[in-house]
């Protein structure tokens, strides 16, 4: 009987944090996301045997795993957790402040009524550590210290250790002893990570694959240049080309493998799903027996957006004698975990991936072909916007798929064996975003970071060709080496550029300058002066703007005269992301004002947005007594159904034209002048959450001009 073969691949990576001279690790996430994505994520498929799964592991991420588990590493962040707050000094208890919330608010902090009621105290403040600081007494930073990392643990440990449910349960009042617990608890956790990716793989229930060492954009390594193939006359910095570099970190990770799995991989997830002709080669030399990309790409290789047949079967890329296979992410349902299922009710969620699924693939079910369908994403960043870490989705996907008859899940060498695969001799070089590589390359900051690599590498090689390279201990050479291959890694310039955003963005610069300082300092060099500049020139705008004046606009969907929307509040969609990277906002700004009696919002739509299935928008308004006020609006539907059920036609006016204007009396939401009101704005697509302002939480506007807002 035809099946459909479901091959799930889960990519686990984090850069490495580590500064290889001082020894000191400089950020968290390798040790937080270790407690609750990397085990539980394996450990969860216990209840359901019959799927199986494949699991991409950078081995940057598993050198630091090693690190915490065997008490090697140790970061400020941990340190400063486990000290008794009794012993802080000011400067300790503001770091605290600053950085111990760095979570997701609705799934993570708002889990836990305490951390929540410590946040708002936070924000309160404008999320200033110094002026908050005296209003933390000594228990509330000691709850802080607790909540911040217990809210990490996995669920498989929140609800199966008892140690640690008991201090779920205690919830607040904390004692230095409890403080103390989390060190050791941690690092059993930490502890238990590569051992049930080694049982699991042994057993054959998943497939390890591996991305390249600490992770770099490969075709870049190879050829910098070939940045401006998918975008012609994008600005490039001077050409880095080091073929053999990627053929290095390919090696390594490949014998990584083999030493703590026993077995080197067959499949690579090239980092960000980058790849090309040159890269294809050196992973089919280097030993890999299949790789994978993004769907995207494959409609530049053939030069049309593909169908079914052409993205749910396998390719076999071949020059000369070297050949490898080649499967291609379907973007679009890998794209619905990753960032759409989270704003759903995990059962819905599950069953409408299930029947996408099978949807897709029925012409070739009923052809008697069985399909093969590549769901490719990161396995960690995406749990946090989801309740319960994703736990309750993946529970009732997993059911579900075992369950159903035309769906078996298979590792991506399984689902290979016996597929007859289309032969290409050429790919398209991009990433799994956008078909390019202008996350990394192609902005100034990016160029910057590009050019002080370059000559970091041309250096090296200088020196050590050098006499002077042969009088260098072999330690200082091995670790300047190294750090030359950590600073190739794709995370540093996935901070850098206008495209994403983090609160710790300027300790990731600080970093890669330190990995490429600490080259010169190992070869007895003076670094140059530019390590010591931030890289950092844009700093992050602010993207609200308050009202001046009250407004009148004309709600016909049209700029009616310039002065209409001339005082109102605007709020502006950035471009940045965070961890995960989604596509440009769907809404590029939200105008805002009032009149005195009603309130009108203008929402500026992107034209890609108006491509496709119709959009609709959910405004989901309440004032401050909690009274809450729903309204659904859609370009395609008549003016009398862009209204709620039972509100008065005179209390809501709706148009779409050049934009969707809307008014809305205050009246009806029991909203005087000057009161506030909470928005959520949430845009579905063929009923879909596909975007929601703001990410988390409400915006919190002042129905009065010139009054600040927040959110």
């Amino acid at each position: 009987m035809s099946q459909i073969q479901l091959c799930f691949l889960w990519h686990m990576h984090q850069p490495l944090y580590k500064d290889l001279v001082t020894g000191r690790y400089r950020l968290p996430w390798a040790r937080l996301h270790a407690l609750k994505d990397y085990y539980g994520m394996v450990k969860l498929l216990d209840g359901f045997p019959s799927l199986h799964q494949t699991f991409n592991l950078v081995p940057s991420l598993l050198i630091q795993i090693e690190d915490y588990a065997e008490g090697r590493a140790l970061d400020q962040f941990l340190t400063l957790a486990l000290k008794p707050a009794e012993q802080l000094d000011r400067a300790e208890k503001e770091f605290i402040l600053r950085y111990f919330f760095q979570a997701n608010e609705a799934n993570v902090i708002n889990r836990y009524p305490r951390y929540a009621e410590l946040f708002r105290k936070i924000r309160e403040n404008e999320y200033n550590a110094e002026r908050a600081a005296p209003q933390f007494d000594t228990q509330m930073v000691r709850d802080l210290q607790v909540l911040s990392q217990l809210a990490w643990f996995d669920e498989e440990y929140l609800t199966g250790d008892p140690e640690i449910n008991d201090l779920v349960r205690k919830g607040r009042g904390y004692s230095v002893e409890d403080q103390a617990l989390l060190g050791p608890k941690q690092t059993e956790a930490l502890g238990k990570v590569l051992a049930i990716y080694r049982d699991f793989a042994e057993r054959g229930q998943i497939e390890l694959s591996a991305s390249p060492l600490y992770h770099p954009i490969l075709p870049l390594i190879c050829d910098s240049n070939i940045g401006q193939t998918p975008h012609p006359y994008l600005p490039l910095p001077s050409q880095f080309a080091y073929p053999g570099d990627a053929e290095e970190q390919l090696l390594r990770a490949r014998q990584y493998f083999a030493d703590k799995f026993g077995r080197a991989p067959a499949g690579l997830w090239p980092s960000e799903g980058a790849i090309s002709d040159q890269m294809l080669e050196i992973a089919a030399r280097t030993g890999f027996h299949w790789t994978a990309s993004d769907d995207g790409i494959l409609a530049q290789t053939i030069g049309h957006e593909p169908m079914p047949a052409d993205t749910y079967r396998p390719y076999l890329w071949k020059q000369g004698s070297r050949q490898i296979h080649l499967l291609f992410r379907d973007n679009r349902l890998s794209q619905f975990i990753g960032f759409v299922y989270s704003r759903m009710d995990p059962d819905q969620a599950a069953r409408h991936f299930v029947s996408s699924v099978t949807n897709s693939c029925a012409p070739l079910l009923s052809r008697g072909e069985s399909p093969i369908v590549p769901i490719i994403l990161d396995g960690e960043n995406a749990w946090e916007n989801y309740a319960g870490n994703g736990r309750p989705f993946l529970r009732s996907l997993y059911r579900i798929l075992s369950e159903d008859r035309r769906i078996v899940c298979r590792t991506i060498s399984e689902a290979l064996t016996g597929a007859t695969a289309r032969e290409l001799t050429h790919v398209f070089p991009g990433s799994w975003i956008d078909a390019n590589f202008d996350i990394w390359i192609g902005a100034e900051e990016d160029n910057t970071a590009w050019d002080l690599l370059l000559k970091a590498r041309k250096k090296f090689d200088e020196v050590i060709g050098s006499p002077k390279g042969a009088a260098i201990p072999e330690q200082a050479r091995e670790i300047a080496r190294e750090e030359l291959l950590i600073a190739e890694g794709s995370d540093w310039c996935w901070w850098y550029g206008p495209e994403h955003f983090s609160a710790t963005r300027a300790e990731f610069d600080q970093l890669y300058r330190d990995h490429l300082g600490n080259v010169y300092r190992l070869l007895g060099e003076e670094a140059p002066g530019e390590l010591g500049n931030s890289i950092l020139r844009d700093s992050e705008a602010a993207i609200h703007e308050l009202p001046s004046g009250f407004i009148q606009p004309v709600v016909d969907g049209k700029l009616t005269s310039r002065q209409e929307w001339q005082d109102a509040g605007r709020y502006k969609m950035t471009a940045r992301s965070s961890f995960i990277h989604s596509r440009r906002p769907l809404i590029q700004e939200l105008h805002y004002g009032t009149d005195g009696q009603n309130i009108f919002f203008r929402l500026d739509i992107a034209e890609r947005a108006l491509a496709g299935e119709p959009l609709s928008f959910h405004l989901r308004m309440r004032n401050r007594e909690g009274e809450a006020f729903d309204l659904t609006v859609s370009p395609d539907a008549p003016p009398e159904l862009n209204r709620s059920q039972c509100v008065p036609e005179a209390c809501v006016t709706v148009a779409f034209a050049e934009f969707c204007e809307i008014r809305i009396s205050m009246s009806l939401m029991h909203i005087r002048r000057g009161d506030p009101i909470f928005l959520q704005l949430t845009i579905y697509r063929e009923g879909l959450p596909v975007s929601v302002l703001p990410p988390a939480g409400e915006l919190e506007l002042l129905c009065s001009p010139m009054t600040a807002f927040a959110f």
